[in-house]
């Protein structure tokens, strides 16, 4: 699945980082310590968190994931959406908790290698 299949499959709101629609998901991470993401969260991954600083596009970078869902209907601060922008990373919103979320797409094949 791609994060544009994605975010048409569950409605979820495109933000930021249109020119990485394209990127294959290769399985998920839930997560809002940044430091337990920077160690675990797998490349490829679409990390689902409520952080919406600065940080997360970095990180989202240095793990070379396919994107960044802010959940709980939070919304990224307008400097991280212009630097996704600039990064093509996708931000994307989703309203609902990320647990549900994370059932869905896993409901649909995102799974992680080791799971």
């Amino acid at each position: 699945m791609t994060v544009k299949e994605l975010s048409d499959r569950f409605d979820v709101q495109v933000v930021a980082g249109e020119k990485g629609l394209n990127r294959p998901i290769d399985g998920g991470y839930c997560g809002d310590l940044l430091s337990d993401v920077m160690a675990n969260a797998p490349q490829r991954c679409i990390w689902l968190t409520v952080q919406g600083h600065q940080n997360v596009v970095a990180i989202a970078v240095l793990k070379e994931m396919a994107a960044i869902v802010i959940t709980g209907g939070h919304k990224p601060d307008p400097e991280t959406v212009e630097k996704a922008g600039v990064e093509g990373i996708p931000i994307l919103a989703w309203e609902g908790s990320a647990y549900d979320l994370a059932g869905r797409m896993y409901a649909a094949g995102v799974r992680n290698s080791d799971g």
